[in-house]
């Protein structure tokens, strides 16, 4: 694929690097770089260099036809009031084409020098001020703008109820990994003790497990890397031992040097006083001397605090539900600023939670389930409304979702509440609008004070006004 050419299919880049115009699939007006082995997408646009793609996926599974899937599928499930106005409408029209034939009819046989032309016309005045389209045109629409304006920041929602939805949430619970943190881990303490400097315990940390794939391991190196910018010579490593459950053994240079978790420590009787460390952590032991610890811990996302913020600031309740340890949860939540969490859940352990939570609301007060995992999709075909993340999230998670955030980004999340407190709005402002001025003309119209360009306006006009403020979601 050369530069400006629109990427067909989804697929993993073979050969090239290159800068990925990302905007018309998730709304993110900066370029992604991609390199050998990313994932690229359908519909995204190739900026810079030339790349070889191999497909992963078919035309039909593809994240393109998905999002075109649910945009045709948007308008299947209707939102309350829009099902109660085509209801109305079904009842109303009959009604007033036989108060029209009524007002034609019967007051020049019952009314003294009342000539029929008089009348009906006014019958014909009141039919066009009657006329509902005003009513059944803009509310549809507003909702078809709500999904469109969402649609145009990076959030696609599978049909109007959920807009109506999104409004009544009061409590919005997320999954850690993937959601709330990028899933990636990074060295974020190094603890030197007894002595040893942290180039020092970092150097041998980086010794030991850099033969290792493990992302732990992987997130050492990168750190080393990241740090002294240059590779280790490996040979100096020997007797290399992997100790299941455990940690690793090994030889560098004339220096025995072990590394894992606590368990490690105890089982090769290395005296230390450091146990509970909160998050994932690696302890190091030189020559049968504690070293000290390095802490590794996922990323947060960097709009995560702003979105947990917001959602706070709104009045929703946010809960984090995880099968990472208690120490993780405990940490993650009090940087985000969680009304609560629970650690350690099985997959169907988050099922039962949110069973709990469900039962914990009031009957009108909605519950909303952010995941992107495999493991999401129960939970978030239980909730009021389940909300994947569409970027990295599995396509379990988005078929089960009402709601998919293509950029992955939790900030989202109010922003999607938000559209819909918006079209909901915008929606009951075409109501009242369309109302008062159907019955003040209905009124003058009966008296004969309404003339039919009055009434042309009356409809016409309102409509085109409703349908006008209904295009206002869409910003």
């Amino acid at each position: 694929m050369t530069a400006g050419e629109k990427i067909p299919l989804d697929g993993e880049v073979i050969i090239g690097s290159s800068q990925i115009d990302t905007s018309a699939l998730i709304g993110e007006s900066v370029p992604h770089s991609v390199n050998v082995g990313e994932t690229v997408l359908a519909g995204t646009i190739n900026k810079t260099g030339v790349l070889d793609i191999r497909v992963t996926k078919l035309f039909g599974e593809s994240s393109i036809s998905k999002i075109l899937d649910l945009v045709q599928n948007a308008s299947s499930k209707k939102a309350e009031t829009e099902k109660f106005i085509t209801k109305f409408a079904k009842i109303y029209t009959p009604i007033v084409v036989f108060i029209s034939l009524a007002i034609a009819i019967i007051p020049p046989l019952i009314i003294p020098n009342a000539t029929s032309a008089e009348w009906v016309y006014r019958a014909l005045v009141i039919l066009v001020i009657s006329c509902p389209c005003g009513l059944v045109i803009s509310i549809p629409l507003g909702y078809f703008g709500g999904v469109g304006g969402a649609a145009k920041r990076g959030i696609l929602i599978k049909g109007s109820t959920f807009l109506d939805t999104l409004l009544d949430v009061k409590t919005v619970v997320f999954d850690k990994t993937g959601t709330l943190t990028k899933g990636a881990f990074k060295v974020s303490v190094i603890e030197p003790t007894n002595g040893f400097s942290k180039d020092e315990l970092l150097s041998f940390a980086t010794y030991i497990e850099a033969q290792s794939n493990h992302p732990i391991a992987q997130s050492i190196k990168d750190a080393y890397l990241s740090n002294y910018g240059r590779e280790l010579d490996l040979a100096k490593v020997t007797n290399y031992e992997e100790i299941a459950g455990h940690g690793i053994r090994a030889m560098v240079e004339d220096k025995l040097v072990i590394a894992g978790n606590d368990r490690l420590l105890h089982r090769e009787n290395i005296s230390h006083d450091t146990c509970k460390v909160s998050g994932t952590v690696v302890h190091v032991a030189i020559d049968k001397k504690y070293a000290g610890y390095i802490t590794i811990a996922d990323q947060v996302k960097d709009d995560a605090a702003q979105a947990i913020q917001t959602l706070n600031q709104m009045g929703i309740k946010t809960i984090m539900l995880t099968g990472d340890n208690k120490g993780v949860a405990a940490d993650v939540a009090g940087r985000l600023g969680l009304s609560s969490y629970v650690a350690e859940l099985l997959p169907e352990g988050k099922v039962e939670a949110i069973e709990t939570i469900l039962k914990g609301s009031g009957k009108k007060e909605k519950v909303a389930f952010v995941g992107d995992g495999i493991n999401d999709a129960p939970v978030l075909a239980r909730t009021d409304v389940g909300i994947a993340m569409g970027g990295m999230g599995s396509d379990a998670a988005i078929e089960t979702a009402d709601v998919v955030i293509m950029n992955d980004s939790p900030a989202k999340v109010a922003e999607a509440i938000q559209v819909g407190k918006k079209t909901r709005q915008i929606i009951w402002q075409n109501i009242w609008m369309a109302l008062i001025v159907k019955g003040i003309f209905l009124i003058l119209g009966t008296f004969g004070v309404a003339s039919m360009w009055e009434a042309v306006f009356a409809d016409v006009g309102v409509a085109l006004a409703a349908i006008a403020n209904a295009t206002r979601v869409l910003k």
